[in-house]
């Protein structure tokens, strides 16, 4: 049995082969196609006549893609939605969508804010305004909306509102409605929580048509016998209902598949990853083998969220970033790049365009294109050019650590060949086998997770029986993902006093991840 995994980027189009026993049997790149089902298709034939594998062999396909991040970014493709926030008299000072950008609030055909809601320490605001909320999803309902965001006060502490308006949404508008309840994408924080999870409603469109298109794609293949998943951004995977009731987990699942490929390709559980592709640097943080989480709200397509999301650094620099040298001598790399285009472009390959891929093959770094042409490109400005790389870099490394001794960094990336073996900060680098392809490797290896996070009173529930209690809601989050149960571990525990929360309150986040069912 194999596992086939793709990922979709802006330059390139990864596919892997792995069999039962993990083992990389091909791996291979594709240009990434105007359609991306186009560039899907081609990678995957590709890959297969590679292994010579039998398609009915393939068990289990993995996706990794940017289809919703671009959705959010370029405003194309997103749903009309209906908003419900549960918060009334309390919230009325800051409406929804307050700090959105013009033409992103156009998704909203309605917004309302009815009574309802829960202090901190779960007592209630108010009742729900049941009658309001019926009105509200009456009026959506005859404007053709088919999807609604809800969100309540405090629903990471008590979601009593928000299930009540869920069940009371699809008594109105139909079983065929797709309900976002904030409480089960969002953390602590009303905006914050609520923006993500209007973004979730907004996509869930995009989301049909990823996970339709892509099974389609395996079909046309005759790739008939495989179970289809979905990379999400902690470096696990989910579902295809699971990606089409929560499609905003899958963004920025490109970088937590590579972090996640580079640990397995390099066996090191705890590293600083470097992923380089063709326009852009990544960085990120392997801790016990997963990707660490950002501990900040994060922003996306001008929206601020604070759902989960890998803690990642992006600079302006890949293989296909362009070389310039300035009048006073003086010599830069990027941030623009040829990108997809390195191949037509740069100086190697026939191109009039010096790039950091030309920089690297001048100084004897990578063989690669035709090494003759790029001769002619002065010692002192190559030197240069590859100072301003690692300056790059070695800053970006400062920037992801915690401490200041020296952390172990894996190169992973097919634009990885343009940096230096040693840097400042990195106690050793390591550029494993495969590393060209991490990112689908991560998405063919993935697990699957559950995460547990709740407010908890000490004084009413001691300690060791809370955590205990919120393992065990972990790990059956986790099997109801897709995971085996026997396989399940704990993989991540913080338990954060909160001093200005009244009695012993804590915010405790388990997460949990075992192996994928077959």
């Amino acid at each position: 049995m194999y596992k086939l995994g793709i990922d979709v980027g802006g330059t390139n189009t990864d596919a892997v082969l792995i069999d039962e026993n993990l083992h990389v049997v091909a791996d291979l790149k594709r240009p990434t196609s105007g359609d991306i089902y186009d560039g899907i298709l081609d990678a995957v034939r590709a890959v297969l006549e590679q292994s010579g594998v039998d398609r009915s062999q393939i068990g289990q396909a993995m996706l990794g893609t940017t289809q919703c991040t671009n959705a959010i970014v370029e405003r194309k493709h997103l749903a009309p939605i209906g908003i419900l926030r549960i918060g009334a008299p309390a919230t009325l000072g800051i409406l929804p969508m307050v700090d959105w950008a013009e033409d992103i609030q156009k998704i909203a055909v309605g917004s309302a804010v009815v009574g309802g809601g829960f202090e901190y320490d779960g007592k209630e605001l108010a009742p729900f305004d049941e009658a309001a909320a019926r009105a509200f999803f009456l009026e959506m309902k005859e404007k053709g909306v088919k999807s609604i965001a809800i969100s309540c006060v405090f629903s990471t502490v008590r979601n009593d509102h928000e299930l009540a308006a869920a069940k009371l949404c699809r008594q109105v508008m139909g079983d065929d409605v797709h309900v976002s309840i904030s409480s089960e994408i969002g953390s602590m924080g009303l905006i914050e929580r609520e923006n993500a999870t209007i973004l979730n409603a907004a996509l869930w469109q995009v989301a049909e048509r990823f996970t339709e298109g892509f099974a389609r794609s395996l079909a046309e293949e005759g790739i008939t016998n495989a179970d289809v998943y979905l990379s999400q951004n902690d470096g696990t995977l989910m579902t295809m209902e699971h990606a089409r009731r929560y499609p905003i987990l899958t963004i920025a699942c490109g970088p937590t598949n590579s972090i996640r490929g580079a640990s397995y390709l390099s066996s090191l559980k705890d590293a600083i990853v470097i992923d380089v592709g063709g326009t852009t640097t990544d960085l990120g943080v392997i801790q016990n083998g997963f990707p660490r989480e950002s501990s900040v709200a994060v922003t996306i397509g001008g929206v601020r969220t604070n759902f989960r999301m890998p803690d990642v650094v992006s600079i302006g620099l890949g293989g296909g970033s362009i070389v310039r040298q300035h009048p006073d001598g003086s010599v830069t790399v990027g941030p623009d790049s040829v990108g997809y285009e390195i191949t037509k472009k740069a100086l190697v390959f026939g191109g009039d365009v010096m790039t950091a891929t030309d920089i690297a093959v001048r100084l004897g770094m990578v063989a690669l294109g035709d090494a003759s042409r790029v001769q002619d490109i002065p010692q002192d400005l190559a030197e240069k050019a590859m100072d301003a790389i690692r300056t790059l870099v070695e800053d970006a490394i400062d920037a992801m650590k915690v401490s200041s001794a020296d952390s172990d960094v894996i190169l992973v990336g097919g634009g990885s060949i343009i940096l230096p073996e040693k840097l400042a900060g990195a106690a050793n680098v390591v550029k494993p086998e495969h590393f060209g392809c991490a990112n689908a490797i991560g998405s063919a290896i993935s697990k699957v997770s559950g995460t547990f996070e709740k407010l908890i009173n000490y004084d009413e529930l001691p300690r060791e029986q809370a955590l205990a209690q919120a393992k065990d809601e972990a790990v059956e989050i986790a099997v109801a993902a897709g995971a085996v149960r026997d396989t399940v571990e704990i993989i991540e525990v913080e338990d954060v006093p909160l001093a200005y929360y009244p009695g012993n309150t804590n915010r405790v986040k388990i997460k949990a991840a075992g192996d994928l069912r077959a």
